[in-house]
């Protein structure tokens, strides 16, 4: 897993709350293997017509955004089905953090074990965020795990909270597996003490 420690790129502002996981990767994409055109999943259904062009309306289609790195979103970001792929669709696309005032529990989880930074700002900093962006389209912003803020270009930064071992698996680039097997002395050495003091037991 890529670390995150300050990301600064293009934010794009989704005015609306309850982004679900179907529309983030519908249905019929959940077992499409990661390969090259996997970022076209993202919003698939609202990026692109029956004839697979591209609906001009759709924000991540303009061009200051279709190099977006992070997303600022309303309330209740990521609810629905807990499809690992909806994160994994946003990454392709090169979104490697989302901003909102709350997030389906699911997908938050899914998107710290694979880099993706989910920030909690309370409703009317996310707010404020989402309508600064489109007054200059293309602006960029941010996202500093090392100082927890994020921040508009030339303006003050807004702290945010996230839980501390989770701030240093994004850090250090470190998934479930990977952590395990950077304590995996610590392990050891546990095994063997509990063993030791407990000869009677069996050693497996």
């Amino acid at each position: 897993m890529e670390p995150f420690r300050r990301l600064t790129g293009v934010a794009v502002p989704m005015d609306e709350p309850n982004i679900d996981t179907n529309q983030l990767c519908p249905s019929r994409f959940n077992k499409l293997p990661l390969g090259p055109g996997f970022e076209r999943v993202l919003f698939h259904d609202r990026r692109f017509a029956s004839d697979d062009s591209e609906r001009a309306d759709f924000i991540l289609n303009r061009p200051p955004y279709r190099a977006a790195k992070i997303l600022v979103a309303d309330r209740n970001f990521g609810c629905g089905s807990s499809r690992e792929n909806a994160v994994l669709a946003l990454l392709a696309f090169g979104i490697r953090a989302v901003i909102a005032p709350s997030f389906g529990d699911i997908f938050f989880n899914n998107a710290l074990k694979n880099g993706l930074l989910p920030v909690a700002l309370d409703a009317d900093a996310a707010g404020a965020v989402r309508a600064r962006l489109p007054r200059d389209a293309g602006m960029e912003m941010t996202v500093d795990l090392e100082a927890c803020t994020v921040a508009l270009a030339h303006e003050p930064p807004i702290a945010f909270i996230i839980d501390a071992l989770m701030r240093e698996k994004l850090l250090e680039g470190l998934d479930d597996i990977a952590l395990t097997e950077k304590l995996g002395g610590d392990l050891g050495g546990f095994e063997a003490g509990y063993y030791r003091d407990r000869s009677w037991l069996p050693i497996h």
